[in-house]
């Protein structure tokens, strides 16, 4: 098998304090006019209060390549001269390993061989790095089969430096009904960031960065950073140790801070001490589906500053930069441990970690996670894996991360869990070799290279942790997922922190992250890595993620590294947010310009996919209930 690696508010006095702004950024400072729309009626401005969902003239559906109703030729290239010169018609990057005028021989070997130790994918404006939701029409492969199309991916690509390029792009979507989407880095294994017959807007380039040594708003008063939305976590890291600071950042190097992770959540190691991603903003620059730029902060345009700090990416608007808080420098320091289970052999004395009883495996693993839970209140986090291997072997890896402790200190914080191992039988000492690392500390972005992950997750309540009954059931539901996993090409991954509304404080506490997360202790996913998906196979995992829903009834998945088919998914991803979060989408965006599977409003309409696989984004967007979108 592959291995991958409280406030809820606050009196508002009477002298509330304005916000000290700092300069807009200059990709927020550009922007569309009135002047440059001119006569292109198709970049026009729109208007929500003049505009009804009812309205006859609105199509059933996207339109699509093909259709009477696609922009002609003429006008996408006003629409490019508009973007100056910044609207792209790529072709898939696979495509030169196909025999046919694109094949190049020695372009694919790098692509195979060398791009992902490389910025090469996350510097591709068509790629998501899972291939699946594009509907695989054209795989990276040496000697591929078949013919590369386009497949689910979009048709042209705004690569947007500025506020007005994405202003342009909002209109002329909503303008002549084409399908709209949104990709930062393409870290997205929900098909959120392609779509046939689609006109993306790539913000991966929006790079800008500015240290606030001092930013008030409301109650708050600290340090700050302004950030554009194309930045991604080793620029955050390097632009932390440059001023010796920290803020909340992904922990994938290549994972961008303000997309996505950010708009339905963000957890990293920090995230108990903290908070998440999300809890992290004061402040937005949006521009919404008229294509008017705002700024959204707790005063104003509160509605979009709420439904946005997790309440799910790409469906109210195009973040374009955020307002994170800041902190002082940390360091994180790390204590590992890793558990085998594997046959019996002939050496009378085993290695360390090594057991043949899977009884005594698996309680080893359970008291790990429960011991997490003192990790978690002391403000830190658990990152583990655990891999089904041949012939009922399993290999647990973990590691318990401290922002702020001593090596020493987390040393002694440990040896509760390392007594209670040795105690069962378990052969294994608590580490002394440790070492603490500034959080933040400098890097290089590269890779990763497309696959086919699918993420398929259940946020585990403390509750679970806090009863015996409810522990065991948990570990029960655990195990025999997990001892599902090689026969069905699937591991385990469960990352551990405990992101609570009093970490979050003001205004974090206020926006509509998932309940589920303030109350948790693991998030717990089934890591797919089937090259192809389908509804047998939707079939197979459902059985395995049932196991882990009936161990947390009510409770809840984090949408980024959950799965697009998850059932009542509006539960599941928004909590009691949810009608709240469909009110605003509707007054925001009455037109559906913006649409992502498993987002607020995103039920009204379904891809009609020419593949026949439901989750796919291979095909044609339409209304639900208008013979367009069902079959």
């Amino acid at each position: 098998m592959r291995r991958h690696s409280l406030f809820a508010c606050l009196i508002l006095f009477s002298t509330r304090v304005a916000a000290l702004k700092p300069r807009a950024l200059l990709s927020d400072s550009t922007q569309l006019t009135q002047q440059d729309v001119g006569d292109f009626s198709a970049i026009g401005f729109g208007d929500d209060a003049a505009f009804s969902p009812e309205d006859t003239n609105v199509p059933d559906c996207k339109v699509f390549p093909g259709d009477e109703a696609w922009p002609s030729a003429a006008e996408w290239v006003r629409l490019n001269r508009t973007l100056g010169g910044a609207l792209l018609k790529p072709k898939p990057s696979a495509a030169v390993c196909y025999q046919g005028p694109d094949f190049d021989q020695t372009q694919c070997q790098f692509l195979l061989n060398n791009a992902s130790n490389s910025h090469y994918w996350l510097d591709e404006p068509l790629v998501a790095l899972t291939e699946w939701s594009q509907g695989s029409t054209c795989p990276l492969a040496l000697n591929p089969t078949g013919n590369c199309t386009q497949g689910g991916f979009p048709e042209y690509v705004v690569n947007a430096t500025s506020v007005k390029h994405i202003q342009a792009a909002v209109n002329f979507a909503r303008n002549k009904h084409i399908r709209l989407i949104i990709k930062n880095t393409g870290h997205d294994f929900g098909g959120r960031s392609v779509g046939a017959g689609s006109l993306s807007i790539w913000t991966h380039h929006l790079k800008e960065m500015e240290f606030i040594p001092s930013y008030r708003l409301g109650p708050y008063q600290g340090m700050a950073v302004h950030l554009g939305s194309g930045v991604e976590s080793w620029e955050e890291h390097n632009f932390m140790a440059a001023h010796n600071i920290t803020f909340v950042s992904p922990g994938c190097g290549t994972v961008g801070g303000v997309g996505g992770w950010m708009s339905s959540g963000g957890h990293t190691s920090i995230t108990s001490k903290y908070g998440l991603g999300a809890d992290q903003v004061l402040s937005l620059g949006v521009v919404t589906a008229s294509g008017r730029f705002v700024t959204a902060d707790p005063y104003t345009n509160p509605d979009l500053f709420y439904a946005i700090r997790g309440g799910g990416g790409a469906t109210y608007g195009v973040v374009t930069s955020a307002i994170f808080k800041a902190y002082p420098p940390i360091s994180v320091t790390i204590s590992s441990l890793r558990l085998t289970l594997s046959n019996p052999s002939n050496t009378s004395i085993p290695n360390p970690g090594v057991l043949t009883d899977a009884d005594k495996f698996w309680e080893g693993v359970g008291l790990y996670y429960r011991f997490a839970a003192k990790v978690l209140d002391a403000g830190g986090y658990g990152f583990s894996y655990i891999y089904p291997g041949a012939n009922n072997t399993f290999s647990f890896t973990t590691s318990s991360q401290f922002p702020g402790f001593t090596a020493t200190a987390v040393h002694s914080f440990m040896q509760p869990l390392y007594t209670d191992l040795n105690r069962i039988g378990i052969n294994i000492t608590n580490p002394t070799s440790l070492f603490p690392s500034v959080y933040g500390a400098p890097g290089i972005g590269r890779g990763p290279a497309p696959g086919n992950t699918r993420y398929r997750s259940r946020l585990l309540p403390r509750e679970n942790w806090e009863d015996d009954a409810l522990w065991d059931r948990t570990m029960d539901a655990i195990r025999k997922a997990t001892e599902g996993g090689f026969a069905n090409d699937f591991y385990f991954h469960g990352t551990l922190t405990s992101p609570t509304a009093r970490v979050a404080g003001w205004p974090g506490a206020g926006g509509a992250v998932n309940p589920a997360w303030r109350n948790n202790r693991m998030h717990a996913m089934l890591m797919d890595q089937a090259p192809r998906q389908s509804a047998r196979r939707d079939a197979v995992m459902k059985g395995y993620m049932d196991l882990l829903r009936g161990a947390s009834p009510g409770a809840g998945s984090y949408m980024n590294e959950g799965d697009p088919g998850e059932p009542e998914w509006q539960q599941a991803f928004y909590g009691y947010h949810s009608p709240r979060l469909l009110g605003i989408k509707r007054a925001r965006d009455p037109w559906g310009v913006f649409w992502a599977p498993t987002t607020p409003g995103s039920e009204g309409w379904a891809v009609r996919p020419f593949d026949g696989y439901a989750e796919s984004q291979n095909g044609r967007l339409c209304r639900v209930g208008t013979g367009g979108g069902e079959e």
